[in-house]
């Protein structure tokens, strides 16, 4: 897992509240992490830079290390990415932003562009439920035939397991399997009880090197976008922490990731993991 030595939070100067920038103080008080707040402003003057010099001297009056930018680079996710690159943030924190059906249909939410172009992880902040002593949820991909997956998992189970006992929270395993399928040639995809067995067969190794019970451990039918969300609210999880493969093109703009679908729905925070080789090519075609 990479250390968190400095965090880039986007924040709004104009708002009274900024809900990322207190989720970045209760990771900074954990971690010892330099927090970078950036304010992605075209029209920046000396009462923004007023504004957000308070805020930084307010984290500083804290005992914690804070630098502010206020900057603009043609858009909002080329500004993020810049002042990203530029400090070697380790992570990103920003409120998520509530998109309607018809921004969606029109253009890719930034929140969603964000998650595909950032080359390191993004916390999109939904709530203000507690990580302290709550439930913090690994949704994961156990299909066995996929060794990228595999390996998005375990870094995905890694930063879980180090947020559950930094936050002293429960940590949950999921994941959803497909619907059966009459016609496959492999009986087990025939069958709903077959096909469940087959995926909590697949999280076991997961479960026991996190030493997770059977009632940690969620397998339902997906798809994942609709089961993740609903599982959430049952469970009443704070934060779940998942993968993307930032899909591109002209089926990411209509459809969407898994992850970006989730947003629409879910109402806790999201934390979403690239697997190593994509954060690499990303950030090598940002250098270029």
């Amino acid at each position: 897992m990479q250390c968190m030595n400095d965090i880039l939070i986007v924040v709004d100067t104009g708002k009274s509240e900024n809900t990322a920038l207190e989720r970045a103080k209760l990771i900074a008080n954990v971690t010892g992490s330099t927090l970078h707040l950036l304010s992605c402003n075209k029209d920046a003057d000396s009462q923004s830079a007023a504004r957000l010099d308070a805020l930084v001297k307010d984290l500083q009056s804290n005992n914690l290390q804070a630098k502010g930018h206020e900057a603009w680079q043609d858009n909002a996710t080329s500004t993020i990415i810049h002042v990203q690159q530029a400090e070697k943030c380790t992570l990103i924190i920003k409120d998520a932003r509530e998109e309607n059906e018809l921004s969606r249909a029109i253009f890719a939410p930034l929140d969603w562009k964000l998650l595909r172009q950032s080359p390191c992880p993004v916390l999109l902040v939904k709530s203000d439920k507690p990580w302290k002593s709550g439930k913090i949820l690994a949704s994961i991909d156990a299909d066995d035939n996929s060794d990228e997956h595999k390996v998005l998992n375990e870094v995905i189970l890694e930063y879980t397991d180090y947020i559950a006992k930094s936050c002293e929270a429960e940590t949950h395993l999921a994941t959803a399997h497909p619907a059966p399928m009459l016609s496959s040639s492999d009986p087990v995809y025939q069958n709903m009880e077959s096909l469940e067995a087959l995926y909590r067969d697949a999280c076991q190794p997961y479960a026991k090197l996190y030493n997770l019970s059977g009632e940690q451990v969620h397998v339902g039918e997906g798809p994942a976008e609709s089961y993740i969300p609903q599982l959430a609210e049952k469970l009443d999880i704070s934060l779940v922490v998942m993968g993307t493969v930032a899909r591109t093109g002209i089926k990411a703009a209509i459809v969407g990731n898994t992850a970006e679908q989730i947003l629409n729905t879910i109402h806790c925070d999201v934390l979403t993991l690239k697997p190593v080789e994509i954060m690499q090519r990303l950030e090598s075609e940002i250098k270029a």
